[in-house]
């Protein structure tokens, strides 16, 4: 007997129908004698209309009260799951997040998770029940209802899993696991068995929509296995999430390309090459809660140098307007940016121990003619920017470079 934590996303939970699947499919988990309890998020598409809503009365949603707005959302699929799972004959019992105890610190909208109290959840699971949890959501010190943010219910379903030391934590989606790369940008793309948290966690970050990010952030921290599987199909192993150590990964020297087409790049010529000055840019972008991904910093005559950096194209024109407002004050000759650009990387933990992967990937750009803007590297992947009317021709080519169409 196992003690299994399932998620279920809105595409799983989409109408009473695919809620009476997913009852079925937890009946017969619990009819092997697993102890289940399954995480859920709102049905798809009723989170995006609670914010329409509260856009509608409110044109900036006070945060504390758009909260107590979308975690509406998944108290309905978890009223309903359990009475869906009763109607099978099974006992279960739905807990909101505020129920549960999920403590949160007080960041509305994109609340973290500081401490779970899991009693009264083993007390059930010990009665027989299946737990049914409202993902997405807890309440602070002061029992203001918080949401995590998006994707927020695979972080729920994760930090669930560590606090009851479960034996498996399995996120139900609408895809049968981790690809080597989109397969509707490359077809030949093939599920991964599986594939180490590192090489994850760099998927994540650099624009795979499989995980939320902070989800894999959680289940390395706290070693929780991970694995990803399709709520519309009923047979398959999906892809387990584990640890380096767990395989041997010799043989898999690139693991998945990952890409990112929500970038833009903004160049700062000609600031003076003093000490501080990256300081002086990249402050104040930062203090208007920007996130800059890439860097790039060029020494050039007369003392001078070009700074480059990259942000999400949300944040183009905002940060542009905000570096023209600081132009007299940094001494920049002149500020561009690229809005038409996007992020291409290859992840595998193979890297560490194979030499020539990144001049197999220039040398495979180079022969499309592809002209790569910007380099960032770590220990397992590599990121170039480029164009982003390249951005499938470079994923498919570099696909079939590293032969990732035999992966899996």
């Amino acid at each position: 007997m196992a003690l299994i934590v399932q998620k279920y996303g809105g595409t799983s939970v989409g109408s009473v129908e695919r809620i009476k699947q997913v009852a079925e499919r937890v009946a017969k988990f619990k009819m092997l004698g697993h102890q289940v309890v399954v995480v859920l998020s709102a049905m798809s598409g009723e989170t995006n209309r609670l914010i329409a809503l509260a856009k509608a009365v409110q044109s900036e949603p006070d945060p504390r009260e758009l909260d107590v707005l979308v975690a509406t959302g998944e108290q309905v699929t978890i009223a309903l799951l359990a009475m869906a799972l009763k109607d099978l004959g099974l006992k279960a019992k739905s807990y909101t997040g505020t129920q549960v105890r999920i403590l949160t610190d007080d960041a509305h909208t994109k609340a973290r998770i500081l401490d779970i109290d899991e009693a009264n959840i083993r007390a059930d699971l010990d009665a027989g029940k299946v737990v049914v949890v409202a993902g997405f959501q807890g309440a602070d010190e002061k029992g203001n209802i918080t949401t995590l943010g998006r994707g927020g219910s695979d972080t729920t379903g994760v930090a669930l899993a560590a606090a009851l030391k479960a034996d498996e934590c399995q996120i139900y989606t609408d895809v049968d696991g981790v690809y080597t790369t989109d397969p509707r940008v490359v077809p030949e793309a093939r599920r991964l068995t599986s594939i180490t948290f590192e090489e994850m966690l760099e998927m994540a970050s650099l624009g795979s929509k499989v995980l939320q990010i902070r989800s894999v952030e959680f289940a390395g921290k706290y070693k929780v296995k991970l694995r990803v599987l399709s709520s519309f199909q009923e047979e398959g192993e999906g892809t387990l999430i584990t640890f380096e150590e767990e395989n041997n990964m010799e043989q898999a020297i690139i693991s998945g390309i990952a890409f990112n087409r929500d970038e833009a790049k903004i160049t700062v010529l000609g600031v003076p090459d003093t000490p501080g000055i990256a300081y002086q840019i990249l402050g104040p972008v930062a203090d208007a809660n920007i996130d800059v991904d890439m860097i790039i910093q060029n020494v050039g005559a007369n003392k001078t140098t070009d700074f480059t950096f990259t942000v999400h194209r949300n944040d183009y024109n905002r940060t542009l307007q905000l570096l023209n407002s600081l132009q007299p004050t940094i001494g920049a000759l002149e500020i561009v940016g690229d809005d038409k650009i996007t992020k291409v990387s290859i992840v595998g933990v193979g890297m560490r121990s194979h030499v020539g992967i990144a001049s197999t990937m220039f040398k495979t750009l180079a022969e499309e003619g592809i002209n790569i803007q910007m380099i960032s590297t770590s220990e397992i992947k590599i990121s170039v920017v480029i164009d982003e009317k390249y951005l499938e021709l470079a994923v498919r080519v570099l696909h079939k470079a590293f032969n990732l169409e035999n992966a899996g």
